[in-house]
């Protein structure tokens, strides 16, 4: 007897390991379900994400590609204004030459012509300093790859001429202190 009890003892344990293995094995799934349910919820919820971001990006890109569009129409039309402004300031000086060629046809006073032409003259580099304009000095200075084009050089009439602008063929000119046009200058050696 003590061994048919030991046997339904032994089968005894081995129903409750096997319990218990189902029992461990069923908590093991539901663990596994939980996990595999976050995982889901996690992986949705960063696929939403993912989502709205490039949706972000998206506008965020067009939004700047409209922006440089925009800014490059208005650099086009401020350059346009700017040209027509300069042109429309420049009209009246356009005016007193016209008005001078037709008093050349008919008058016969030569002096009265050159102080005409003198004020339009004037009115021209008045208009010219009020645009940023302004002429490079180019007498008795010294030559200055920066701003004077050498066109020639001479034999000085003096040592102390040397190295300097004896005279000048073209006149150079500043657009707000940047060279827009070299002077070019006869230079002694």
């Amino acid at each position: 007897m003590s061994e048919e009890k030991r046997a339904t003892h032994e089968e005894e344990l081995e129903e409750s390991q096997n319990v218990e293995n189902e029992v461990e094995e069923k908590s093991h799934k539901k663990k596994e379900d939980k996990s595999c349910k976050k995982e889901e919820s996690k992986l949705e919820e960063l696929g939403q994400k993912l989502a709205e971001m490039n949706d972000k990006y998206l506008r965020l890109s067009a939004e700047f590609d409209n922006y440089r569009k925009r800014t490059l129409k208005e650099k086009m039309e401020l350059t346009k204004s700017a040209g027509e402004q300069i042109l429309t300031n420049i009209l009246p000086v356009v005016d007193n030459f016209e008005r001078a060629l037709k008093s050349m046809s008919v008058s016969k006073d030569v002096a009265a012509l050159k102080e005409g032409v003198d004020l339009i003259y004037a009115n021209f580099k008045t208009f010219l300093t009020q645009n940023g304009v302004k002429e490079i000095e180019t007498d008795g200075v010294d030559f200055n790859t920066d701003i004077h084009e050498a066109v020639t050089t001479i034999p000085a009439p003096t040592p102390e001429l040397k190295g300097k602008v004896l005279d000048c063929i073209e006149k150079g000119y500043y657009l707000n202190d940047k060279v827009m046009r070299f002077a070019k200058v006869v230079v002694g050696e």
